[in-house]
This record gives structure tokens, sequence and C-alpha cells, in this order.
């Protein structure tokens, strides 16, 4: 069952042995020998590697599940202590993670965490493979994806804070060029959608970047609330006029694991 969702997030048999550790032809077999078992095709097999039929995606909206409670009573039996995996961007690791992380402990002492900072690409890849129980990221509108990127079939989601946005420049510092982080970042896809592609920018590596070239009266920048909050307390940066969006912190989890994951949502949502 590990090799069958392993195999439906990687896309090909190849990929899903590199992050198993296991030879493609184990990989293969395992397919294989879970497809007979049911008598049916669980992936269509195409040259562009292996793509789920509608029996697959059935078994894949259950298979975490199972795999959950056949965990469940490993660790029982076993007496090992409770274990999750939540990966987050590193913007959210820093800054949202800590206080999730004691409510965690305190609720549940018997719960070891795990935390990665990954990329949003990386985040839904590792949730949907399960490597990861859950991840954090940014995003915006009714569905995953709203910020503009594709996401994997088959998660869901809640929505647990929010970060809004502010448009700010130095005092007397320059207006142009807008001051953009690295394509495939959240507040640089919301800066996208905000500004289009016509307005002169300068794209630089970070958001950490963006803010210090900022201060140092460069340009403006679309920021976070989190970056912002001191340096307009201070009036190192002043707001600039502009309607931004409120973008959602988002936790995203394979559907159907709500069970395995209660306490850490209670622990978002609190």
């Amino acid at each position: 069952m590990r090799g069958f969702v392993a195999v439906a997030g990687a896309g090909t048999v190849t990929g899903a042995a590199d992050r198993l550790g296991l030879a493609p032809a184990s990989v293969s077999e395992q397919v294989r020998r879970l497809e007979d078992s049911l008598g049916v095709a669980l992936f269509e097999r195409t040259p562009q590697g292996m793509r789920l039929t509608e029996p697959g995606a059935t078994l894949l909206a259950r298979a975490q599940a199972l795999l959950d409670h056949a965990e469940e009573v490993r660790r029982v039996v076993t007496g090992r202590r409770r274990r999750v995996r939540i990966g987050a961007l590193e913007m959210l690791a820093a800054v949202k993670l800590p206080a999730v992380i004691r409510r965690l402990s305190e609720r549940c002492p018997d719960l070891d965490v795990d935390v990665r900072a990954l990329t949003r690409q990386d985040l839904l890849a590792e949730v949907t493979r399960g490597g990861l129980d859950a991840a954090l990221l940014v995003d915006s509108g009714p569905a995953i994806g709203g910020l503009g990127f594709v996401p994997p079939p088959g998660l869901d989601f809640a929505d647990v804070d929010e970060v809004r946005l502010f448009l700010v420049a130095a005092p007397g510092g320059d207006r142009d060029p807008l001051l953009v982080s690295a394509p495939g970042c959240s507040i640089r896809l919301a800066a996208d959608q905000v500004f289009g592609a016509e307005v002169p920018r300068r794209e630089l590596t970070s958001l950490a970047t963006a803010r210090e070239w900022t201060r140092q009266g460069l340009g403006r920048a679309l920021l976070p609330d989190f970056v912002t909050e001191a340096d307009l307390a201070s009036g190192a940066l002043v707001p600039l006029d502009l309607d931004a969006p409120v973008l959602a912190v988002r936790l995203v989890w394979q559907r159907g694991r709500e069970s395995a994951l209660r306490d850490v949502l209670y622990a978002m949502s609190v």
C-alpha cells in the first residue's frame, strides 16, 4: 500500500522507488501484487508515467487512512510514541509554527512532532506521497491553488490564520521599481496578481532582501504583516495606498486523514 501511495504521488515508479529507498523493480512488484489481489488495474501505464485509473483514485482516497490505522495498531502493540510530521514554508515555520508546537506539547505530551521547512511544491508532493502528515502554506480563495499554482488531487484543507499584505516604501525613498521575491514565492504570486506584468519590477532572492532594499529606499514592496510590523511601528517603512488582498494560512492534508490529524487540527485552530 505504501508503494502504491508513493507511485501515485511521484507519478513514476522510479520516482516512488527513490522516495522509498527501494529498487524500481520492487515497487513495480508491490503495485502488481496489489492490483492482482484487488482484481483491478490501479494505474494506466503511459510514456509520461503512471496515471491513476478510476479504481486507483478511489483507493488513493482511502489508502492513507488504512496506513494510519495500521500504524496506530503497531504503535499500541509496541508501545512507541506517536509522531506527526508537519511541513511548512520557511517563513511560516519561523513565525507561525512555534505556538502550534507549544499547544501540541501541552495537549499531547506523548506526541513527537517533526517539522520540515520546504518549498510549496515539495510540501504538496510530500503530503501526497505520505512523507508529511500535513503542510502549512499561504494561499487564497475557496480552493487550494487560488494564489496561482496547480495542486495535486486528493487534498483537503482548513484555513487556520490569515496574512495581511502591505505595500510599503521608505519615507522619502523611491516608489519604483516594485521589489519582488523569486518566482514561486507565495507573496510574489500575490504581487503578480495585484500588479500584473506591466509594472516595472526588480526581482530579488527573498522577502528578507526585498524588505531590506525597501528600507534603504530602493523601491516599494508588497510584504506580509509579520515582515513589516516592526518597521511600520518604528517609521522605517510607511504604508502606501493599496487595497491589498488578505491571504490565508492554509493547512493541507490527504483527504480522509482527519481522524489521524485531530490533535494537529485542534492545535492549529485554537
